[in-house]
């Protein structure tokens, strides 16, 4: 079976599968692989593990070799350069009077390709620009739209929680969010409580949908009607971090009861359905076959 392992270029970036082809990487270990940015330096998270012939869609490039302290040297060296990078490059942006704004710049270790992210509105023709800066830092140039979660991601900040943004810290995905788990978790649907910095819902919106999810499934629905251990009532409304419901009595007074100490109403049995799940009632058309003959009938089958 293939060996697989796998390496981070980023603090909270994806995790990339290479073959260790015999190098023997260990967890932390720094190492030189060869990526479609050309050579790169990453940090083994995955130790090698061994997987399925049918899990292997492609083959994998391989381990290069660990790094040394020469390596290590030379991705210091141009990472001290980036930021006079971005700033030339900058210049370049503003005198050619391009609709984009530069994030970040980065080098491979060696220094042999260099990337700028941009965010931007819309498409940008910047051929010229590439052109332009590849002839100033004489290597070659990859210009990078991103999206605005990517662009959070890079120029990072705090959040409302005032920590560190999920998107730097730890999420090497953006998970998939929706409006539906701000209501499930009662949030305000007020888009300026649940956006975060990079304007799109809050990534932690997903964190307790599940939890929220299950709990409610256990909780008494708002109209229900419930016995309380003062009286009858209904739910009014519904504490699902307390387990609680707020209840108003037949009295008309409020009353906030733990779920524990509720006893829900259960469906008499034989009970006439409801109106709204109850079949078409057969008795209208029995009623048409008895009227006397000749006379006019709207709903008269053919035939």
């Amino acid at each position: 079976m293939p060996e697989i392992v796998g390496i981070r270029f980023k603090r909270s970036g994806k995790i990339y599968y290479f073959d260790p082809a015999e190098r023997d990487p260990r967890l932390g270990d720094l190492v030189v692989v060869e990526t479609a940015r050309g050579s790169e330096i990453g940090t083994v998270v995955i130790a090698a593990t061994q997987i399925l012939d049918n899990e292997l869609t492609e083959p994998l490039k391989p381990v290069i070799r660990r790094a040394d302290a020469k390596d290590l040297r030379q991705m210091e060296h141009f990472k001290g350069l980036q930021a006079d990078v971005l700033a030339k490059a900058e210049r370049k942006v503003a005198q050619a009077g391009l609709p984009m704004k530069l994030l970040a710049a980065e080098y491979n270790f060696d220094g042999s390709r260099l990337t700028i992210f941009f965010g931007a509105e819309g498409r940008v023709d910047f051929r010229d620009l590439v052109k332009e800066l590849a002839a100033t830092f004489r290597t070659r140039i990859e210009l990078r739209q991103v999206g605005v979660r990517d662009e959070a991601k890079i120029v990072g900040g705090m959040g409302r929680c005032g920590r560190v943004l999920c998107c730097v810290g730890h999420l090497s995905e953006f998970p998939a969010v929706s409006i539906k788990m701000a209501k499930e978790q009662d949030l305000p649907l007020n888009p300026m409580k649940i956006s975060g910095v990079c304007g799109r819902l809050l990534c932690c919106l997903g964190y307790e949908n599940d939890q929220y999810s299950e709990m409610k499934q256990k909780l008494p629905r708002v109209g229900e009607e419930v016995t309380t251990p003062v009286g009858n009532g209904k739910v009014s409304s519904v504490n699902v971090l307390k387990e609680s419901v707020l209840v108003q009595l037949e009295s008309q007074a409020m009353v906030e009861v733990p779920v524990a100490q509720l006893s829900r109403k259960e469906p008499v049995v034989g009970a006439a359905p409801s109106a709204q799940s109850a079949p078409a009632s057969p008795q209208p058309s029995r009623k048409r076959k008895q009227r006397e003959p000749g006379q006019a009938s709207a709903g008269k089958e053919k035939g």
